[in-house]
C-alpha cells in the first residue's frame, strides 16, 4: 500500500470511529471506548490509535460541532442587513446544528471547561456581539448591558435549553422557535415583535 493509500485509509478510519462515536454517545452518553470501538467494527487499538482518550474524541466531536455553528451562523445572517432578524436568522440556523450535538453538552462540560468552549466559538461571538450592538444602536434590542454583556446572557439561555430540552422540559420539535423568541426578548425586544419576526422567518 503507498503512503497515499495508507493516509486515504486512516482518514476514513478515522471519520468512520467518529461518525459511530457521535451516534453512539448521544444513543448512550456513558458509552466507552470498547463500546464504540465494537459499535464500529473495529478494534479498541485501532480507536486508540487515533483517539488517546475518550476526553480527546469528545474534543473531537466537539470541535466539529464547533465549525458547524460557525458555518450556520454565518449562513444563517449572510446577506440580511436588519441586525435583528439576521441574529434570528443566525439563531435559528444555529439551533438545527446544535439539536444534532446538543445530547453531547454534559460530555462536554466533562473534559473542556465552559471558558474553553467560549473560546471555541470566538468567531460566531464576535459576530453575534457586532450584530447585537446594532440592534442596540437602532433600538431593536433594549438592554442595560453591553453588548458583550447581552451576549453572555443570550449564550446561556441558549445552554440552558439546550440542557432543558435534553431533560424533557421543552419538546425539541418546538425549541428552535421557542428559543430564538427567548433570546429575541431577552436581548430586550417586545414579545409580540420578537414572535412576528420568527414566524416570518420560518413560514418563508
Amino acid at each position: 500500500m503507498t503512503p497515499h493509500a495508507s493516509s486515504l485509509r486512516a482518514e476514513a478510519n478515522r471519520r468512520h470511529i467518529l461518525d459511530v462515536a457521535l451516534a453512539e454517545l448521544l444513543r448512550a452518553p456513558d458509552a466507552s471506548m470498547h463500546h464504540i470501538a465494537l459499535a464500529a467494527g473495529v478494534a479498541r487499538r485501532t480507536v486508540y490509535g487515533h483517539f488517546p482518550s475518550r476526553d480527546a474524541l469528545v474534543a473531537a466531536l466537539i470541535g466539529e460541532a464547533v465549525e458547524a455553528v460557525e458555518q450556520a451562523h454565518a449562513v444563517g445572517r449572510e446577506g440580511v442587513a436588519d441586525p435583528a432578524e439576521a441574529l434570528a436568522r443566525s439563531l435559528l440556523a444555529v439551533w438545527e446544528v446544535v439539536d444534532r450535538y446538543r445530547l453531547l453538552l454534559s460530555l462536554a462540560r466533562q473534559s473542556l471547561t465552559m471558558e474553553g468552549i467560549r473560546d471555541r466559538l470566538g468567531a460566531v461571538h464576535a459576530a453575534g456581539t457586532r450584530l447585537i450592538q446594532r440592534a442596540l444602536d437602532d433600538g431593536a434590542f433594549t438592554s442595560p448591558l453591553p453588548a458583550e454583556g447581552l451576549r453572555y446572557v443570550l449564550e446561556g439561555v441558549l445552554f440552558s435549553v439546550m440542557e432543558a430540552t435534553n431533560a424533557g422540559h421543552v419538546r425539541p420539535e418546538e425549541a428552535g422557535r421557542a428559543t430564538t423568541v427567548t433570546l429575541l426578548c431577552a436581548a430586550g425586544m417586545p414579545h409580540d415583535r420578537a414572535a412576528e419576526l420568527v414566524a416570518g422567518i420560518l413560514d418563508r
